[in-house]
């Protein structure tokens, strides 16, 4: 499979004439293609279209990659397969009905007040170190309106619960920032680094704040299952993922005529022009959110 891969580079590099920047950014889409196909097929003529949409959905669900960037990386593919197919490499080609993402979403969806209550409210129902675990981590997601890869990167030490505060950094650029904490997430944060983290170390040294059952840092993956359990035994229908509660977050704060900088400062948005989408209620204007 990667020799193909390589013949195709080579292709856009030779006879395209493709700059070394966009050949290294093709390598990279497919190298990621890739890796995700490896446990699961050996052979290019494998590929499905299902197996395409699957791919599609971690990238957004798991990578969190933005409408933008998976659009890149779909072309990426489709190109690819192009040429298999071109060059009688391949029998049909499973890209041909797989559309290319949108770029930008719909103003972003919220959980109504009743349903966000029993969301946050669902891992209260048990005392296990791994409902003590979850409850926090639903309260945290809500309270400060982190994402995923800021709160798994979350350690012990960037928490200040004398000052009802974390220190983020963002993984992605290293930016670094100070978030505080909503009341209400304080007392079951503070219950679970007393009670419920203590249950689940198994390496003195681990420095993550929140850890999966084996004493690890918990992955983005396995945050994403913990909100889709809450969800679905709080009987919430539609679909909620981890930045819906971002989104709810931030939209909870303009309703209340939160300055728009600073809930720009609370998300960690780089421009403005990002958090002022939370101030359009219509649906039907198409942006980019972070």
């Amino acid at each position: 499979m990667r020799e193909q891969v390589q013949q195709f580079l080579d292709y856009l590099s030779k006879d395209r004439g493709y700059s070394n920047n966009t050949v290294i950014a093709y390598q990279n889409d497919l190298g990621q293609f890739m890796a995700y196909l490896e446990p699961r097929i050996s052979r290019w003529d494998q590929v499905t279209r299902q197996l395409i949409m699957d791919y599609v959905d971690h990238m957004r669900s798991v990578q969190e990659y933005s409408s933008a960037t998976v659009a890149r990386k779909v072309a990426a593919i489709k190109s690819f397969f192009h040429y298999l197919l071109e060059r009688e490499l391949l029998p049909d080609d499973p890209t041909a009905t797989v559309d290319s993402p949108k770029v930008g979403k719909r103003t972003p969806e919220t959980l109504p007040p009743d349903e966000l209550e029993r969301l946050l409210g669902e891992p209260a129902r048990g005392q296990t170190a791994k409902a003590i675990r979850d409850r926090a981590l639903l309260e945290i997601l809500y309270a400060t309106g982190l994402r995923v890869t800021e709160v798994v990167s979350l350690n012990v030490e960037d928490v200040n619960l004398a000052a009802a505060s974390l220190r983020v950094v963002r993984p992605r650029d290293r930016r670094e920032r100070i978030v505080p904490i909503h009341q209400r997430a304080l007392e079951p944060l503070q219950e679970y680094l007393e009670r419920g983290r203590i249950q689940l170390l198994r390496d003195p040294d681990e420095p993550a704040l929140f850890l999966n059952q084996r004493g690890e840092r918990l992955t983005r993956q396995g945050l994403w299952l913990i909100v889709k359990q809450y969800v679905r035994e709080a009987g919430i229908r539609e679909e909620v993922t981890p930045h819906t509660l971002r989104h709810t977050l931030a939209s909870h704060l303009i309703d209340k005529k939160a300055n728009l900088e600073y809930v720009q400062e609370i998300l960690g948005h780089a421009n403005i022009t990002t958090t002022q989408v939370y101030t359009q209620k219509g649906k039907g204007k198409r942006v980019q959110i972070d």
